[in-house]
């Protein structure tokens, strides 16, 4: 295999030759000269490969193949793709060190009427190509970010004796309790619908797994099992809401981090959190920096410095209770006014980071009305184990919980829910059997690479977003 563009311009010394493949983004012509900027995607920058036209002929390529690169020059597209030989030469250009001094080219595939001509599109047209937009600067860029956090998410927990395993994507039981789950079924809806016109239900004991299965919203309860075994696992994978929201942050289809540790307390719960993030964001620093300064000066400014004073930054523990009273001092300026038993909204979540504490947060202690049965009561009956890792610029980015580790608790919350707790069997059992204190959370990891690239819409951090009526590609 041929080098790299990254490679070649780490680690070949000018002078040696080269041999550059990728797509064309740009050509220009000045007299016998050619420019021909080409990428192949595996760093923010192209590399330049000059070609002069006119000492062709007296090359050692020869007269027949000097004159079939001049007609290669000649009709070259932008988004060609292209194998070009020559040698690594310092660049008289500015902004680049090495540039390609051209001697023989080869169009390996043309691109007739390519949709990406100018400099920059928006990107409501670039997510109508999704085939096409990993080649812009910007979603290369992300693509590259992506890859890289998901490298650091293992990373961090291999570190930390975390056990990866993989959990359901089918379940019977929903994690959340919310409801809003997409269903999976192999029966005919159709005649399911014609037969049952007095309005009666399928019947699926004659489905596929004998009753009703849902996409899973969290791999939490089974990561739950793991950990009882293990003592530190966690999961990294797809998870699926189907939540009727048309929103710039939310996501039918998105990847969720979700770490269980037995024996951990609400404390072990916060510190694990604060110590991820601030790794994940560290690595990205450290491996990302040509892509991070492109977002930093044409996406959104200044979210380096962000980044680095989130590392630097010692988190603010606050408990619900007391973010509640903070925010009604400025009840007026809210759209949604804060009320102690209210879901802090986004535009609350920034003011805590922004305005009150000036970095990042951990709101802990929520009224259990709103959070999951699963979550361990604290004494006062009224308030819940929970907590929420509330970033500047974006609010929430991870949430979680002590797990309530006593089962007469267990099942009197379910109870009060309305839930069956007979499909809940096995996750009860957890408590029958070596019940220990253990604590986890999730952060979507989708959320964290719009916090890292500064990329307003959730759909342009996924290579192929899912949401209402969009599932295109």
């Amino acid at each position: 295999m041929v080098d790299l563009i990254k490679d070649i311009l780490r680690f070949n010394p000018e002078g040696q030759p080269v041999i550059v493949r990728g797509w064309v983004r740009t050509k220009r012509e000045l007299k016998n000269l050619v420019f021909v900027e080409v990428n192949d995607g595996s760093c923010f920058v192209g590399i330049q490969c000059t070609f002069d036209k006119t000492p062709f002929d007296r090359r050692e390529t020869g007269v027949a193949a000097a004159s079939a690169a001049v007609e290669v020059l000649s009709a070259l597209k932008t988004g060609a793709s292209v194998e070009i030989r020559g040698n690594l030469m310092p660049s008289p250009a500015a902004g680049q060190s090495s540039e390609v001094s051209g001697q023989e080219i080869s169009l390996i595939g043309d691109a007739e009427n390519y949709p990406l001509q100018k400099k920059r599109h928006s990107f409501e047209f670039l997510r109508e190509i999704a085939h096409l937009r990993p080649r812009t600067n910007t979603f290369g860029a992300v693509a590259r970010v992506r890859g890289a956090l998901a490298y650091a998410v293992h990373e961090f927990f291999r570190k930390r004796y975390f056990h990866y395993i993989h959990t359901p994507i089918i379940t019977a039981n929903d994690a959340e309790g919310a409801g809003a789950m997409f269903q999976v079924t192999t029966l005919d809806m159709e005649k399911a619908i014609r037969d049952n016109g007095q309005g009666t239900p399928p019947d699926f004991h004659m489905d596929f797994f004998g009753k009703k299965t849902f996409l899973t919203v969290s791999g939490q309860l089974e990561a739950e099992t793991y950990a009882t075994a293990l003592s530190r696992v966690y999961t990294f994978g797809p998870t699926f809401r189907a939540e009727n929201s048309n929103t710039a942050r939310h996501l039918a289809e998105f990847w969720m981090v979700e770490p269980e540790a037995a024996f951990a307390d609400l404390r072990d719960n916060m510190e694990l959190a604060e110590d991820f993030l601030k790794a994940l964001l560290a690595y990205a620093l450290d491996n990302c920096g040509e892509d991070l300064a492109f977002f930093d000066a044409h996406v959104e400014k200044g979210i380096v410095a962000s980044m680095e004073a989130v590392v630097n930054a010692q988190f603010t523990h606050i408990s619900y209770t007391d973010a509640v009273k903070e925010l009604e001092k400025y009840a007026d300026g809210f759209e949604f006014k804060p009320s102690w038993g209210c879901d802090l909204q986004s535009e609350h979540e920034k003011f805590l980071t922004e305005k009150v504490a000036r970095g990042p947060v951990i709101v802990t202690d929520y009224p259990k009305e709103i959070k999951a049965f699963y979550m361990k009561m604290n004494d006062d009956g009224k308030t819940v184990r929970a907590m929420d890792v509330l970033a500047p610029r974006l609010g929430e980015i991870i949430g979680g919980s002590q797990r309530e580790d006593n089962l007469e608790k267990l099942e009197k919350r379910m109870a009060e829910l309305g839930m069956k707790t007979e499909s809940y069997w096995w996750y009860l059992d957890l408590r029958r059997f070596g019940s220990t204190p253990h604590s986890g959370f999730g952060m979507g990891f989708d959320r964290l690479v719009q916090y890292v690239t500064g990329m307003a819409n959730i759909r342009d951090v996924i290579p192929y977003p899912r949401a209402v009526g969009l599932a295109e590609f």
